[in-house]
């Protein structure tokens, strides 16, 4: 079986910027444990597939060790492939997904994306948290990551990870911000239980940090810029229950896959 395989880079201005995501479109579903392979071939954070279905498409979102329940980045390229390789004619695109209807407008060169907000809560501090960071919290919260919130964006540029530590922890991963000297906060994201230990930029941490943010700075148009060594700027507007989350994509690489069935 011959399948296409597009490569980009989402949250960039330019190619080798952001976070690189494969997107594969299938014409139907294959076995769970093939699209898992394929996955872990690409060795990126994530690969999405997709099948159209009456006028919306389903939407799965794979890393290299697993299923997730929401990707932010590869939902910007699979758009972009939409839009751009495609010949997709419509302004919106609406996925079916695990976290419900995902919605993506395309607006000039940009695409914003309709996410469900999470608000983090306070919660006690694990110690392989402590540990695996190796610095003392200004505050830690819980929604699908553990968010970590430090002093200064010099303190969060500082940090280096005990990955083997951070594994240990029962969340999906570890979300450290801080507020940003140049925009409104800043942030890094840890995933070692995926096989992805550092993010270069990640668009479901936003769903969590944009909601964070605009209360305590009490405004609901954010910037953030995910340090990481790619580095990516993500612009967040936070409406009620919803996050919009708007960046580019620049194209890396198309070809062809030869998967056994």
């Amino acid at each position: 079986m011959e399948l296409r395989i597009y490569q980009v880079d989402a949250f960039a201005e330019n190619v080798f910027e952001g976070n690189p995501a494969a997107v594969c479109p299938l014409d139907s579903w294959l076995p769970d444990e093939v699209l898992q392979k394929i996955a872990e071939e690409n060795n990126l954070s994530e690969t999405a597939f997709f099948v159209a279905e009456n006028n919306a498409f389903s939407l799965r979102w794979f890393t290299p060790e697993n299923e997730v329940d929401l990707c932010g980045h590869a939902t910007l390229a699979t758009a972009h492939v939409l839009f751009t390789k495609l010949d997709f004619m419509g302004q919106k695109i609406e996925f079916q997904t695990r976290s419900g209807e995902l919605v993506v407008e395309k607006v000039g060169a940009r695409y914003r994306m309709n996410f469900p907000a999470s608000m983090p809560t306070p919660v006690a501090v694990p110690s392989a948290l402590v540990d695996g960071l190796g610095v003392t919290p200004k505050q830690v919260l819980s929604a699908f990551d553990y968010v970590v919130v430090l002093q200064s964006e010099a303190e969060l540029r500082s940090v280096k990870p005990d990955f083997a530590k951070l594994s240990q922890l029962d969340l999906r991963g570890v979300v450290i911000t801080a507020p940003g000297d140049n925009v409104d906060f800043v942030s890094r994201c840890f995933f070692p239980k995926l096989k992805v230990d550092e993010d270069p930029v990640t668009g479901s941490a936003h769903c969590e940090l944009a909601p964070f943010w605009s209360e305590q700075l009490t405004k609901t148009t954010l910037v953030g810029l995910q340090l990481s060594k790619r580095t990516g700027r993500v612009e967040c507007q936070v409406e009620g229950e919803r996050v919009i989350l708007t960046g580019r994509a620049a194209d890396y690489l198309q070809g062809t896959i030869f998967v056994k069935t």
